[in-house]
């Protein structure tokens, strides 16, 4: 027996229609150094009705091409993110932050015809001008007199400002039927080790992972909230934050370039953001900026942290200094990437509720999950038994785009490359990732419960941990610590740790630096951290 429902397709038009109608006034504000440029939703939908126009009529878009964004969080990128999936197309983020032949691979992987650039993010993308065969048009967002594009004409590329595409084009477009499976957008993984690998984000994978940004199981979005949007649009479709406050109505506080603590606390305040979206580095930042100023966000209830685990020690000070609630989510690229989010269970209290809010959190509905031992077995959902985590879900990929990579798939599941535990009650606890795991004498010590147990040290205020080369152990922890001010013993940090881990889990060999070395994404990039050791650039200090 088949259904009586109407077989409607989930599209990001949809979003789009919805939002300029039922939230006409809600705002996009983007942070300009001293102040905010402002645009309504409706007028946010009418400039993407009239990109639309100029990327079809003007630049020849007219099917599934591929148009790439080279920008900071803006309301011009916001437009971007609407109109090009909405007129059939497909949005391809570029990370900014990759290394240049990182950048110019994927652009020619994905066959971007055109791309979309910030004036301030031109110098860097000009100097790959002649190594993007595939692009034809270069747009230029901002001061386009002042701009030097001069590569571009010279490598046989259009050049032409985004407000003289936009101009005297309509604000209405005739958005077509596209169907749900298609393509709408696309965005790569970071690329830490090999070429970055793409994902194509369906209209429907977008529209359901939307849906469940909003919910109470996701981020609880809704009209009343003003976001700070600080994740980066270009890092895993900034969480789905554009897309979903969209749908919500949710204001969206866009910070551009500002990506200091002082000028997004500035943000907080003068726009009265109540919920913001980062990876823990910049709230690491932004704590240490209020802390040192004694600055205060009377506004800013909850935020999430997300593309890396979170130190406990920085939940427990945002809730207890400034009264703002830390939520724990895991994502990926390839998940949309909404994977988990740590909102306690009901009833839960005191010293329980907190190991909650630490974990990586619950799973929606719409993700299943498993453990897989070394052996390939199904492990229980015990809380006990560590495994690899495999997800699959509406929104997870099941393979990257022109990149045939069988061993990241088993069975149709998505293999994450973590290692953890899931509770009888479904919350995923990460113990590390699998390729992060020190592998001591036959026993595995986690990297990032020392690093989150170091960074409680007041002393601290960043410290990563990888395993290195050992003659009798085969590996062993190496602490690289950044101090917060003064520097303190070595040994009075061994200390500190041994009432926390296992004596054998301590680590011998320490070292300081003045900065973790970060991925493009903010993450720590401990391949970085263990080729630097290798090499001999770490001054370390080896302990009894």
């Amino acid at each position: 027996m088949r259904s009586t429902m109407q077989d409607v397709q989930l599209s990001i038009s949809s979003i789009l229609r919805y939002g300029s109608m039922a939230h006409a006034r809600s705002e996009v504000l983007t942070y300009t150094g001293s102040g905010f440029r402002r645009a309504t939703f409706a007028e946010v939908a009418g400039r993407a009705a009239q990109l639309a126009h100029g990327l079809r009529e003007l630049l020849g878009v007219t099917g599934d091409q591929r148009v790439g964004t080279f920008m900071w969080n803006t309301q011009e990128h916001v437009e971007a993110y609407l109109a090009i999936p909405s007129m059939g197309a497909v949005v391809h983020t570029i990370n900014i932050r990759l290394f240049p032949d990182q950048v110019a691979y994927i652009i020619e992987h994905a066959d971007d015809r055109v791309v979309i650039v910030d004036d301030t993010l031109v110098p860097l993308l000009s100097k790959l001008a002649d190594r993007l065969p595939t692009v034809e048009h270069v747009v230029v967002v901002g001061d386009l007199a002042a701009a030097d594009t001069g590569a571009f004409a010279a490598a046989g590329k259009s050049v032409l400002g985004y407000e003289e595409l936009l101009a005297g084009q309509p604000t209405t477009f005739d958005w077509p039927e596209v169907d749900e499976r298609d393509a709408a957008a696309m965005c790569y993984t970071s690329g830490t080790t090999g070429n970055p690998k793409g994902v194509a984000y369906s209209h429907r994978s977008v529209y359901l992972h939307s849906l469940e940004v909003c919910s109470p199981t996701g981020f609880t979005l809704d009209a009343a909230e003003r976001t700070l949007e600080i994740v980066p649009m270009f890092h895993a479709m900034a969480w789905g934050l554009p897309y979903g406050c969209f749908l919500s109505g949710a204001a969206m506080v866009m910070p551009g370039r500002f990506l200091q603590a002082a000028p997004l606390i500035t943000m907080i305040r003068e726009a009265g953001v109540t919920f913001a979206g980062a990876v823990p580095t910049i709230w690491a930042d932004v704590l240490a900026q209020l802390d040192r100023t004694g600055g205060v966000v009377p506004t800013l209830r909850r935020a999430v942290v997300g593309g890396s685990a979170c130190p406990p020690a920085m939940i427990a000070a945002f809730d207890e200094r400034y009264g703002v609630q830390i939520i724990h989510a895991w994502g990926m690229t390839e998940l949309s990437p909404l994977g988990s989010v740590a909102h306690p269970p009901a009833g839960s209290e005191g010293e329980q509720r907190f190991r909650y809010r630490c974990s990586q959190g619950r799973f929606p509905a719409l993700v299943q999950a498993r453990l897989i031992g070394a052996d390939g077995e199904q492990l229980p959902h015990d809380g006990e038994a560590v495994g690899e985590l495999e997800v699959r879900g509406p929104w997870v990929t099941a393979s990257y785009y022109r990149d045939d990579d069988p061993e990241k798939f088993r069975d149709g599941w998505l293999r994450t490359g973590d290692v953890g535990t899931i509770t009888p009650d479904g919350y995923l606890n990460l113990t590390d990732r699998e390729k992060d795991v020190i592998k001591s004498g036959g026993e595995w010590i986690s990297s990032v419960e020392l690093e989150n147990h170091l960074m409680a040290h007041p002393a601290i205020a960043e410290a990563t941990v990888v395993g290195v080369p050992d003659e009798r152990w085969s590996e062993r922890p190496l602490a690289a610590v950044v101090w917060r001010e003064d520097p303190v013993p070595f040994e009075q940090l061994c200390a500190f740790l041994s009432g926390r881990i296992a004596k054998w889990q301590l680590p011998e060999r320490w070292t300081a630096l003045d900065a973790v070395p970060k991925t493009s994404v903010g993450k720590f990039d401990k391949k970085e951290v263990r080729r630097r050791y290798a090499k001999g650039d770490y001054e370390v200090t080896q302990l009894d």
